[in-house]
């Protein structure tokens, strides 16, 4: 038994499980593209502060991709989850991206990878017209770099963006000039205001159906060089709503991290693939899932992925930004890192219980390969964190 802090106050015992799942791997999954954005593993031996650029274990880090790719995963590189715009600066992802793509190259992984503006961060970023030619410049930077390593092209939502437009005209000209100029069909992605909180109004509007009209008509006027839209609004009808009125050829890549088995399944009408941070602690069981939808089994997908739900929604829970904690502590406990330590400390953005929430969710899922490894590990933790013997 291991003594867990409850959310509400006080203690209880839980009874961990004692033996390891049993998880099958196969080859690259049919029916439904799936990424995983994956997380970046910091250097715990590095002598940093919360403002010091990230310091990241490379070898970690690749042999984390290595791990979602062997499921069948496509990795989603340098976007949120690997807290970008949360103590990854544009020069440590630049880094990160030329080292997965080559990672990607050598075992014949998928990739995508985030492209954005964070070059302009704190009093670099500019309003109006300077602003947007700013952005604009930052936005070609990086989709130029991405290019570069052969990956595909993730469009991500811009904070000096958001901060720079008058209204949805700029987001117009300024998506219409990147997507003439891109190489390859791109990945448009809609980051909502709970994942960001600078995002609000993006498109032009706070009102999301005036959003989405900017949005679709982005989409409408380059459909050649829109290979699918990211949308991450935890918003499940919105999304179907929108994925029916994409033209031919447009993928969804659901983002929601609180609906995404309903959405993936489908309807009649359509379905969603997936990029999802909630993918990198549930690889494993999210390529069992997609692999019973190849087959067609669709309630098969269903009973191995909808008791997931309960986890996603805990480490998602507001403020969502920081669920990147709650993957990194499953990360470590899983064993695909030595460490509890975070870029930036954010390993401190979630209090104990809730840690020990995540803990066991996980471990009622079975995600944990070596449970007993994860049980001592987590004990380590509740004795330094909360005293707990």
């Amino acid at each position: 038994m291991i003594r867990l802090p409850e959310i509400g106050g006080g203690v209880r015992e839980y009874a961990p499980r004692t033996e390891p799942p049993v998880l099958s791997r196969g080859g690259p999954l049919t029916s439904r593209t799936v990424f995983s954005a994956a997380h970046v593993v910091a250097d715990p031996y590095a002598d940093t502060t919360p403002d010091s650029p990230a310091a990241v274990d490379w070898d970690a880090t690749l042999a984390f991709r290595r791990h979602l790719w062997s499921h069948g995963l496509g990795v989603a590189e340098a976007m949120d989850t690997a807290q970008r715009g949360m103590g990854l600066d544009w020069t440590g992802a630049a880094e990160l991206i030329r080292r997965s793509a080559a990672e990607a190259k050598a075992v014949g992984g998928r990739i995508a990878c985030g492209v954005g503006t964070d070059q302009l961060a704190g009093p670099d970023r500019l309003t109006g017209p300077a602003g947007l030619a700013a952005v604009r410049k930052a936005y070609e930077e990086q989709l130029a770099l991405v290019e570069e390593t052969g990956s595909q092209a993730v469009l991500m939502a811009s904070r000096a963006l958001a901060a720079a437009a008058s209204g949805p005209e700029d987001y117009l000209e300024l998506y219409g000039h990147l997507l003439r100029q891109a190489s390859e069909p791109v990945v448009l992605h809609w980051l909502g205001p709970m994942f960001d909180p600078a995002l609000d109004g993006y498109w032009g509007s706070a009102d999301l159906d005036t959003a989405t009209e900017t949005f679709l008509e982005v989409i409408a006027a380059h459909p050649d060089k829109v290979d699918g839209i990211k949308v991450s609004l935890l918003d499940a009808r919105r999304e179907v709503e929108l994925r029916r009125r994409l033209p031919e050829g447009v993928r969804c890549y659901t983002g929601d991290d609180f609906h995404y088995p309903e959405l993936i399944a489908g309807d009649e009408q359509g379905f969603s693939h997936a990029l999802l941070g909630i993918f990198d602690p549930l690889a494993p069981l999210a390529a069992e899932a997609v692999r019973a939808l190849d087959t067609g089994d669709v309630d098969a997908f269903r009973t191995t992925l909808d008791p997931t739900v309960a986890l996603s929604r805990h480490l998602f829970q507001a403020p969502t930004r920081f669920y990147k904690t709650g993957v990194v502590l499953l990360a470590w406990l899983a064993g695909h890192q030595d460490h509890f330590t975070m870029v930036g400390g954010l390993q401190s953005a979630r209090s104990l219980p809730h840690l020990a929430k995540a803990y066991e969710l996980a471990d009622g899922l079975g995600l944990f390969p070596d449970p007993a490894l994860a049980e001592s590990r987590m004990r380590s933790l509740l004795a330094v964190q909360g005293g707990l013997a």
